[in-house]
């Protein structure tokens, strides 16, 4: 192939289908079993949803080149493969082999392109705090993602909270659906776009999607309390209610602050993380990003800094459907030779200043290691509480994470740190708001695999 994808979210989708017009022969790879990434979920087809572009934004966009992808298959020009779990990129004399590991038998599944598009999106941010274990507190992507793919709801008081403009399309979703929603708790201030005038100017639709969400709060009768935060979640069996405090500039909580509010499902979640294993094993440059986490170095035209490797989408830094649909197709005609449309260049550059203000404005403070008490798990795969990591770093003389994983365990589970990661960084002194911060983990494989898998690969030298 010319070209493989990885990911067929709204970056990937747009780059293969692109790329196929101008003639270029194109294998997407997907971890889903349907396009649309985690961004346009599709409601389980045993559900009989008449209308599931009701729980979308955008829907349009998505389907359009949803469309041109079945007739690029039909075509020939477009080889779509569901469920391929990526789990390594390796240069393989001047091309590149692409290893996944392929639908429910675990399949081993290889792809040879000329060049590798990396559109593997992101999963949630996470910062732990008393409580956030217990049954019913749901990340607020993963909220959303019950609902767009299964219909349901996680509860039905449900207190939505953490930061970033995703809670308002969350509490907007849930309380369209049927839950009542007492309140939307936002840790930073809106404020805090006030110095980013210029780029909330270029961008007037960001800002009527803004107000489309305020007026359904209003609607729905939901109240927005910024500078505040969930510091405690309480129940037995399940989450019965939580403790909402007041926050300083640093998100440190005040004293006296504290109120209760009883609900029956959490929904929360501090932005996004880049996805980037596939691209770190690679050697591929990162950044700190403007909200914190570490993002791909790309230059105009998509390429990251090991050549043959374009990239697109949330692995360059956290942007939305929007920025991810014009990088996608950037990326494509770079990777064809094709020259770049002046409007696709200026609106990829507004989008990208309006999601550099987004992420300046709800980078997590350094202060909210303040409502973790020693008890609380940080590590929830291994079981590691803060005091673990908080003695690891004071009393050890742990410096970095890795140091901290190695006394503790924490990011050595199932999930591997991509939970716990923020959290750790943080404890340790990498945490977003430290200057620099370290580089993610160079992983040789991205997802599990079968030993057999391994196994069956060709001997190489060394």
């Amino acid at each position: 192939m010319d070209l493989a994808v990885v990911g067929a979210g709204p970056a990937g989708l747009a780059a293969a289908v692109t790329a196929a017009g101008l003639g270029l022969r194109v294998t997407v790879l997907d971890a889903g079993e349907r396009p649309g990434g985690q961004y346009y979920r599709h409601p389980a087809p045993g559900l009989g949803a008449a209308r599931p572009e009701t729980l979308h934004h955008g829907w349009a966009a998505f389907a359009r080149r949803e469309a041109a992808l079945r007739a690029h298959e039909s075509a020939g020009r477009i080889t779509y493969l569901p469920s391929h779990h990526v789990w390594t990129v390796v240069p393989d004399g001047g091309r590149w082999t692409l290893h996944a590991v392929a639908g429910p038998e675990e399949r081993a599944a290889a792809v040879r392109a000329r060049a590798v598009l990396l559109a593997t999106g992101a999963h949630e941010r996470q910062l732990p705090f008393p409580g956030w274990t217990l049954p019913g507190v749901v990340g607020a992507g993963g909220a959303q993602a019950m609902l767009k793919s299964g219909l349901v709801l996680p509860g039905r008081r449900v207190v939505v909270a953490g930061s970033g403009p995703l809670l308002l399309a969350v509490a907007g979703s849930l309380a369209a659906a049927g839950a009542r929603v007492p309140a939307v708790v936002e840790a930073a201030s809106y404020t805090g776009y006030a110095g980013r005038a210029p780029a909330l100017l270029r961008n007037p639709g960001k800002i009527g999607e803004a107000a489309t969400y305020g007026g359904a709060l209003l609607r729905h009768r939901v109240r927005l309390l910024t500078r505040h935060a969930v510091t405690e979640a309480h129940g037995t069996g399940r989450v019965e209610a939580v403790t909402v405090a007041r926050l300083d500039r640093d998100w440190r909580p005040l004293p006296g602050t504290a109120r209760r509010i009883p609900c029956d499902a959490l929904a929360v979640g501090h932005g996004l993380v880049p996805q980037l294993e596939l691209a770190t094993g690679l050697g591929c440059a990162t950044v700190r990003a403007a909200d914190g986490t570490i993002a791909l170095e790309l230059d105009a035209r998509q390429r990251t800094s090991v050549p043959g490797v374009w990239s697109a989408g949330e692995t360059g830094g956290i942007g939305g459907a929007e920025l991810a649909l014009a990088e996608g197709e950037l990326a494509a005609r770079a990777i064809a030779g094709a020259a770049a449309p002046a409007a696709l260049v200026r609106r990829r550059a507004r989008l990208r200043a309006f999601a550099a203000a987004m992420g300046a404005a709800h980078r997590p403070g350094a202060g909210w290691t303040g409502w973790l008490r020693d008890d609380t798990e940080v590590c929830r795969c291994e079981e590691v509480p803060a005091g673990c990591v908080r003695e690891a770093v004071e009393d050890l003389g742990a410096g970095d994470v890795r140091t901290v994983k190695l006394l503790t365990r924490a990011g050595m589970g199932w999930c591997q740190g991509r939970m716990c990661g923020p959290a750790v960084a943080a404890l340790a002194g990498e945490g977003a708001s430290s200057p620099g911060g370290a580089a993610p983990d160079r992983r040789p494989l991205s997802c599990p695999v079968p030993l057999r898998h391994l196994a069956e690969l060709p001997a190489t030298d060394g």
